[in-house]
């Protein structure tokens, strides 16, 4: 598999406080696997590997400096998201990562897109993050404006690895349609808007936080059209798919795009049940202190809605003991 890496700003000057000083507190690296750039999890990784670092050398928050945790420099890796980011924890090459919850759960119990792998029993939740709306994204005059119309069409259904391509092979399904039926693709929401451009390809999904910037720049670019994704299939998809829940995208959250009916599921924050209690501990504090909700309300439209009170909405996998004693702390386990 394939991972990005993303340094935080803390990071660098780690590197280089180190680089020319005898630094005495301990330097810790914790890797979080995010998704692909031009999704939702990459820029949200990011502000969260900002918020939890504090690398040696760094001033102290009450004076402006980095509110993280002590000694500790989060990098932000770009993967081909769920799927890889759970494998990559299971193997220990990273310690946490975003995962659907749809994905948390099947990885856990060994069911779903992970029945013929066996169960990832060393998974551990920190928190539940915000939702991530199914995007079905169609070229402009391509006469997409149903699920079923996508049969014969080209679409991208996203990498394998990805759990974008569990939520898109479950979609079809609902409309009685599978990967046979189209004219399938599988590469990331990038080079499907660049095919799209090209018109050699109809459409493509993406399981994103809106607003999702590849998708913002197709349709500012060269106009996009969302698919609906309601009616009685979606009913029947979340009665047997309780992961799943009905969304709608405001209109004008695209330019051009007017209120779409979709469905959605949890994104999380995910990490492997080896990692240090207290410093999972000392983690979750630091994703929900005050400066940290700075950062997530500056940093991306969806940071707006990370938020403490519903850290643990959906979340169908054990918490790590480390988030468990913070989260008993502030009442929200009993």
């Amino acid at each position: 598999m394939k991972f990005r890496t993303v340094l935080t700003t803390g990071a660098v000057a780690a590197a280089l406080v180190l680089s020319g000083l005898a630094v005495a507190q301990e330097m810790k690296f914790f890797r979080i696997g995010t998704g692909g750039t031009g999704g939702t999890y990459y820029p949200i990784g990011g502000v969260i590997s900002q918020a939890i670092s504090n690398p040696p050398g760094s001033r102290p928050c009450d004076q402006g400096g980095s509110c993280g945790v002590p000694g500790l420099v989060a990098i932000a890796q770009s993967s081909n998201g769920s799927v890889a980011n759970i494998n990559a924890i299971q193997s220990g090459a990273l310690e946490a990562g975003m995962s659907q919850s749809d994905v948390a759960y099947w990885a856990y119990t060994g069911t779903g897109v992970f029945a013929d792998k066996g169960k990832v029993e060393g998974l551990r939740a920190i928190a539940n993050l915000y939702p991530e709306s199914i995007h079905l994204v169609a070229r402009k005059g391509a006469g997409i404006h149903t699920v079923k119309d996508l049969k014969g069409k080209r679409v991208s259904l996203d990498e394998p690895g990805s759990g974008t391509l569990v939520d898109a092979r479950l979609i079809l399904e609902a409309y009685g349609l599978s990967e046979k039926d189209v004219k399938a693709d599988y590469i990331k929401p990038g080079p499907a808007i660049d095919k799209v451009k090209d018109n050699q390809l109809d459409a493509f999904f993406i399981v994103a936080g809106y607003p999702t910037g590849s998708v913002a720049e197709l349709a500012s670019s060269a106009g996009a059209e969302l698919v609906q994704i309601g009616g009685p299939e979606v009913d029947a998809l979340i009665k047997k798919y309780g992961f799943f829940a009905h969304d709608v995208i405001p209109a004008g959250t695209y330019e051009g795009v007017g209120e779409t009916r979709t469905v959605s599921v949890g994104a999380q924050f995910v990490v492997g049940a080896a990692v240090d209690e207290a410093l999972v501990y000392e983690v979750t504090k630091a994703l929900w202190n005050d400066n940290t909700r700075k950062l997530l309300d500056a940093g991306h439209a969806k940071g707006k809605v990370i938020r403490l009170e519903t850290a643990l909405d959906g979340v169908g996998i054990p918490l790590h003991p480390g988030a468990e004693k913070f989260y008993r702390e502030a009442g929200l386990v009993k």
